[in-house]
């Protein structure tokens, strides 16, 4: 049984039963909360909401957990992603309102910014036009998208990424309230200790005043350089005699000058001092708790980011302040090799799935069987296949790859010939690429070679054909990601457990649970990825194993 809600002016709730095609099976009912509604009714097996990063959130402040959802914002996004190609097109209940009935569509509503304070300066849901009830606006619409999904090209497999994408909703909006453990008293011993002392008045550490000292003593006596400054960087070696393009750490790694060291040194610590610094931390951390904001698929191909905070981007050195709490635990587990496995559960190339499915390190088994037992080659080349890599290293194994896996190359050199030629890839489930006329942001964090295949495209087509031939399967990786967390989440709470998920990006997962509840964590999180393979892509040998680390330190599983 279905039920969509909504909250009323008045901190009330209205909401009304839904049948299997989405529209209403009974009459509308009031209540007087939003808690007391949802708590009211256990037996509801879904919970229809227009967004659920703001109505969830409140039902978590008031001790009440759902335990599915469906996300009508979450839904149009990739609905009319599918149907037309224009992801990334907005996607409030009041954006899938006028799309409903050919009236002009409203933006979104801005998004907070990483500086912006957590707490202050929400912005509001999307108005729906005046006089517009938003019950009747929500049966609309979901009973509309209930409709469309059944006319995606693969009915079963949208309907399910309808369903984790909601999933991932739920767990997003749960592990920002639990948050990371984080010790403020670890992090600021290291920051001095890295840093050296605060200066009055804002000014920068003293360790890096004495690096920037050494980088303007290395130019010459009387020289003053900025090492903040790029431009201030590149001139002061061009008048060394030195050319640079930029000042990034590869290209001043191959010059040979008393700078390069301490200008690296200077640079590693202002990363840390902007991003994770004494300002980072009085804004971030309370309560011994790191509680950003997640956004599930915030990125094109499905991958999650974060609204502030850098979440995703903890520093090696900074994990040393996320530790469990006393008597508690963090199981800190990584998915083993992720994308090649999925692209072998997509593919159904009978090789790579055998390898995928033999052993726990698919590059060592790949290398046994194709690379003469170098396992590097082994990733090398692989990787190069997913990843548009075929020229220099990556090129010399692209026959083997071809030849004993020909299902799985031949699946990724068609979507790349797809974005080449301007049309549209989906993932396994059905997320859309966004059209050729959005310029492909690459995701991988890989360096990319220009591809030898398709000879005579311009040099924008080739990047496109890069960017969807990463797309089929770092996206399908992305959803099956979702299901994994959705089974975890489940088996967690069906086995009464006091474990908390507390940290998510695209192959890995912390729990954070009492000592003696370890040994579950581990065990839920490896039947969660093979039910969620099992659900994604059907009966398949691939197997999808992590590495689990039970620590009380973040920085000892690494």
């Amino acid at each position: 049984m279905r039920w969509a809600v909504v909250e009323t002016g008045d901190g009330g709730a209205r909401l009304c039963p839904l049948a299997q095609d989405g529209r209403p099976a009974g009459p509308v009912v009031q209540e007087p909360s939003l808690a007391a509604a949802v708590r009211s009714r256990p037996e509801v097996e879904r919970w229809v909401w227009r967004s659920t990063a703001e109505i969830y959130r409140r039902l978590q402040a008031a001790g009440v957990r759902v335990e599915r959802c469906y996300d009508v914002e979450a839904a149009e996004a990739l609905l009319i992603g599918h149907e037309e190609g224009q992801s990334g097109q907005p996607r409030s209940l009041a954006a899938a309102w006028a799309r409903l009935h050919g009236l002009p569509v409203p933006e979104d509503a801005p998004v907070r910014t990483a500086e912006t304070q957590p707490s202050l300066f929400e912005p509001g849901p999307v108005p729906l036009p005046p006089g517009t009830d938003e019950l009747t606006a929500l049966l609309e619409v979901y009973a509309g998208q209930v409709a469309r999904a059944e006319k995606a090209e693969h009915p079963d497999r949208m309907r399910l990424l309808l369903a984790s994408e909601s999933a991932g909703m739920l767990v997003a909006t749960e592990m920002g309230r639990a948050g990371v453990p984080w010790r403020a008293d670890v992090h600021r011993a290291l920051l001095d200790g890295l840093l050296g002392g605060r200066y009055p008045g804002g000014l920068e550490p003293r360790r890096m005043a004495e690096l920037a000292d050494e980088v303007s003593r290395a130019f010459g006596a009387g020289a003053r350089v900025r090492p903040d400054l790029p431009n201030d960087i590149i001139k002061a070696f061009a008048r060394a005699g030195i050319s640079l393009t930029s000042t990034r750490k590869w290209e001043l790694q191959q010059i040979d000058h008393p700078a390069v060291a301490p200008l690296l040194e200077y640079k590693k610590l202002y990363r840390l001092h902007t991003a994770h610094g004494w300002s980072w931390l009085q804004q971030w951390v309370h309560d011994g708790r790191f509680r950003p904001e997640y956004l599930p698929g915030g990125t094109v191909s499905g991958r999650w980011t974060a609204n502030g905070g850098g979440a995703l981007q903890i520093p090696k050195v900074i994990r040393q302040a996320v530790r469990a709490d006393p008597g508690w635990r963090l199981v800190v587990a990584d998915a083993d090799q992720m994308e090649p496995r999925v692209l072998a559960a997509v593919s159904r190339d009978r090789g790579l799935m055998e390898v995928a499915g033999s052993g726990e390190d698919l590059y060592a088994d790949l290398a046994a069987r194709a690379f003469g037992g170098d396992r590097a080659q082994a990733k090398l080349g692989l990787l190069g296949a997913i990843y548009g890599q075929t020229s220099g290293d990556a090129l010399k194994h692209m026959a083997d790859l071809r030849r004993r896996y020909p299902a799985a190359v031949a699946y990724v050199d068609e979507a790349a010939r797809a974005g080449e030629e301007g049309r549209l890839v989906r993932t396994w489930m059905g997320r859309t690429c966004p059209p050729a006329s959005v310029v492909p942001p690459d995701e991988a964090g890989l360096p990319q070679e220009e591809p030898a295949a398709y000879g005579g495209s311009s040099a924008a087509a080739r990047a496109r054909g890069r960017f969807t031939r990463n797309f089929v399967v770092q996206g399908s990786a992305a959803d099956w990601a979702l299901l994994m967390l959705a089974a975890l989440r489940h088996s967690l709470w069906a086995g009464g457990l006091r474990a908390e998920l507390v940290f998510f990006q695209h192959d890995e997962v912390i729990v954070h649970c009492p000592a003696q509840e370890a040994a579950a964590v581990s065990e839920a999180i490896t039947a969660a990825a093979d039910t969620a393979g099992r659900i994604a892509f059907g009966q398949t040998p691939v197997r999808f194993p992590f590495t689990t680390a039970v620590v009380e330190c973040y920085a000892e599983a690494k």
